[in-house]
């Protein structure tokens, strides 16, 4: 349909631009909306802020709570009147006679004692604990008042005793009164005056060491059962402070006694007070409820065991048993996991502390252990001094034997028979086997020289340990397979020192050990770990068989080189094992090893360097070791570097141009490959290993050979920079050219500098800066092109 507009009529736009106009309009009015609140918010907000605000004070908050005061108080008030009845007691007390005495100090006490009744009774508690304390303080001051009185003739210990005694029976009556029993204080004060009545009557008979310890032990046993039997909180917390505190104070003292006993029956004594110990810890972890304390009590229980049979035992057999019988009394402990009939919380404290007593057992043994694995390192200062008469004397090259030693081998089989039959949880079982494997090879490690035994029969068995370590690194579980690894590790490097006392030893131990860990390299998991030991120890018979031929340390480098190459050959075959980086890190090490023998003669040290080069160059043959040519390039550099030195070279140009000659050709191969890359970083080094040398020689050189012949070269490296358009040889050669030239021209400077009168050298220079400020504008232009030339060079 056609829009027409006839004369008079209003024109009506197309669709399309009519709903362009309306959207716009609405645009627009929604801007205007959103304008319009934005500014009604800010006049709501302003008439808020300009409204008066009535103030409104918060009353302050109280520091403190009104039983808090009240407490306060009432503790001040009672600890007042207890230093003023003691005051009262030691000093007024001698103006009175002893019926005032008795009158004050009575009708006080009772008072004292009687008031919190009538408290209790109107609901006053705090007040009524305040007010006891204080009757109790008193009915202490009585004590000493009655001795200082009527008494003061009695023992003072024993008065002490009796008086202590005494006053915890009439504080648990008094606190046990219907009346009186809603106090707290009472009975907790009871308990602690209980914990001196038998000590202070043991010192106040004169009981010797023993008696006393029994004492203790006796009232820390009173203190547990109090704890387990009484339900009140505060006397409970109290008696087990009280067991913790006198009964630790009793074990230690019977230890103390054990370890001193002069002879077994003083022994079987501190025994016994041990077992008593030990009765009153089992006693109270079988009572207990629950919790960590029933466990750590089954624990000391079981360690007062082993030590009260262990203290025995020591003062019946000699030093070396002492310490095997309390392993045996510890393993014993373990029965009681089987005993259904005793608590759980007991049967896991006894395991615990047969765990403990096996732990300090095998601790007992790490002198024999680090005697026989790091005491032949001696030999390293004695090499082939002569094979020692026995395994002991083998390993005790400047360490003494450790007493006891010979009980350190029924030690370590004793706990690894346990490891290995006695743990038989599922995640602690694989662990006990890996423990008891150590333990197990540790026996045999040390048992040559336990028994003494011939040199080369300890190093027969040491072969031997080595053998079965590797054999055993193919089971399949990876935590026995990384400890046979490190005990074939350890026990192979312990053999290696052995046997350097002897020079046939030395030569058939390592041939030995170079096939085993080559053989074991076959195991792909093993690998990683033996073919670099196996690496190690050819690198080792090399040298010694070079040693044994009475060869030059230089020589022996020779012969050495030949574990580079098979590293070098074995790597290439692993490529992409885990076994290559170890292998090829172990033929690098030798080969740095080969060049530190051949350092004291410059020829053959040439020789084992360009070898190494050659080494360095087939690895780079790989595709992932293309890096190792640039160590190959550097190894080629020093080997010819030892040579002109060896030849006794001078010139400077014969050490440079090895060095600038591959490195340009390697330049130039970079640019052929990224034509974008810098002539700087190209061809830079490698000119400039040359040119700088040379020109530093040039100028001193009174000759004129080398000059001319740096010179050329100089300006060959121009024109070659200018055709190519590159950077650096153009910079780099024209630099040389110019100091060259200025060197040469130096001498003809100076003569007619010196023909000219002074005054001729200033008047050259201002006209030169005239000429210069002349053209100064066509010089920066000139300046400014060059720069330009050379930007666009590469």
């Amino acid at each position: 349909m056609t829009r027409t507009t006839l004369p008079g009529m209003t024109h009506l736009p197309p669709p399309a631009e009519e709903l362009r106009l309306l959207d716009a309009e609405l645009r627009q009015l929604d801007a205007r909306r959103t304008q319009l609140l934005t500014r009604r918010a800010w006049l709501v907000a302003t008439l808020r802020q300009t409204r008066p605000q009535a103030p409104s004070a918060a009353p302050p908050r109280p520091e403190t709570t009104a039983p808090g005061v009240q407490n306060v108080l009432l503790v001040l008030g009672g600890v007042l009147l207890t230093l003023a009845a003691a005051v009262f007691t030691l000093v007024s007390w001698g103006h009175l006679g002893i019926a005032g005495r008795a009158l004050v100090l009575g009708a006080v006490t009772l008072a004292a004692l009687a008031a919190p009744v009538v408290s209790l009774r109107r609901g006053l508690r705090s007040t009524a604990e305040s007010v006891a304390g204080l009757g109790l303080a008193l009915s202490v001051l009585d004590a000493y008042a009655l001795y200082a009185a009527a008494l003061a003739g009695v023992d003072g210990t024993g008065y002490a005793s009796a008086a202590s005694a005494v006053l915890a029976v009439v504080w648990s009556a008094y606190g046990l009164l219907p009346a009186t029993s809603a106090l707290r204080l009472p009975l907790p004060c009871a308990l602690t005056a209980a914990q001196f009545p038998l000590p202070l009557c043991a010192l106040a008979v004169d009981a010797g060491p023993y008696t006393m310890t029994a004492a203790v032990l006796v009232t820390a046993g009173f203190d547990a059962a109090v704890a387990l039997r009484v339900v009140t909180k505060s006397v409970r917390i109290t008696a087990m402070a009280g067991a913790y505190a006198v009964g630790g104070c009793g074990v230690l003292a019977a230890a103390w006694l054990s370890l001193a006993a002069g002879g077994p029956a003083a022994a079987a004594r501190a025994g016994v007070l041990l077992l008593f110990a030990a009765a009153i810890a089992l006693g109270a972890a079988w009572q207990s409820p629950g919790g960590k304390h029933p466990l750590g009590l089954a624990v000391a229980s079981g360690l007062l065991t082993v030590g009260a049979l262990g203290g025995v035992v020591r003062s019946w057999t000699p030093g070396m048993w002492t310490v095997p019988a309390c392993l045996a009394c510890g393993i014993a402990l373990l029965a009681a996991l089987r005993a259904g009939w005793l608590p759980d919380r007991v049967r896991v404290g006894f395991a615990w502390a047969s765990g403990v007593v096996q732990a300090l057992a095998v601790l007992w043994t790490l002198p024999v252990v680090a005697v026989v694995t790091l005491g032949p390192a001696g030999w390293l200062g004695r090499v082939w001094s002569g094979a020692p008469a026995d395994a002991r004397a083998a390993v005790t090259v400047e360490a003494p034997w450790p007493p006891g030693a010979s009980g350190a081998p029924l030690v370590l089989v004793a706990v690894a028979v346990v490891l290995a039959l006695a743990v038989r949880a599922q995640g602690w079982r694989a662990r006990a086997r890996t423990g008891a494997l150590g333990l197990g090879a540790a026996t045999a490690l040390i048992l040559p020289a336990v028994l003494d035994i011939p040199y080369v029969a300890g190093l027969l068995v040491q072969v031997v340990l080595t053998a079965a370590a590797l054999y055993l690194c193919r089971t399949a579980v990876p935590a026995a397979r990384t400890a046979a690894l490190v005990l074939a590790l350890v026990i192979s490097a312990c053999l290696t020192l052995v046997s350097l006392a002897s020079q046939s030893a030395t030569l058939v131990v390592l041939s030995v050990l170079t096939a085993l860990f080559a053989a074991a390299s076959w195991q792909p998991a093993m690998a990683p770990v033996t073919a670099p030991a196996a690496l190690g120890y050819a690198a080792a018979l090399a040298s010694a068989t070079g040693a044994a031929a009475d060869w030059a340390p230089a020589r022996v480098a020779l012969l050495v080189l030949a574990v580079p190459v098979a590293a070098a050959l074995l790597a290439a075959r692993l490529d992409g094992s885990r076994a290559t980086v170890p292998v090829e890190v172990a033929g690098a090490a030798t080969g740095v090893l080969a060049v530190g023998l051949a350092v004291t003669e410059p020829p053959l040290l040439a020789l084992v360097l360009a070898l190494c080069g050659v080494i360095a160059a087939g690895t780079a043959l790989r595709p992932g070791r293309r890096r190792a040519g640039y160590a190959a390039t550097a190894l080629f550099v020093l080997a010819a570097w030892v040579r002109l030195a060896a030849w006794e070279v001078a010139t400077p140009e014969a050490y440079t141009l090895p060095v600038t000659v591959p490195a340009l050709v390697v330049g130039a191969l970079r640019l052929r490959r990224d034509p974008q890359a810098s002539s700087w970083a190209a061809h830079g080094p490698g000119l400039a290993a040359t040119l700088v040398p040379s020109l530093v020689a040039a100028w001193g050189d009174p000759g004129w050979t080398r000059p001319l012949l740096l010179g050329a070269a100089a300006l060959l490296v121009t024109l070659l920079g200018a055709r190519h358009r590159l950077q650096a040889p153009l910079v780099l050669g024209g630099t040389v050219l110019a100091l060259v030239t200025l060197h040469e021209l130096a001498p003809y400077v100076v003569q007619v500098t010196g023909a000219l009168p002074r005054w001729a050298p200033p008047a050259l220079a201002g006209l030169l800066l005239l000429a210069l400020g002349a053209t100064y504008e066509q010089r920066l232009r000139d300046v400014r092109r060059v720069r330009e030339v050379l930007g666009r060079m590469n």
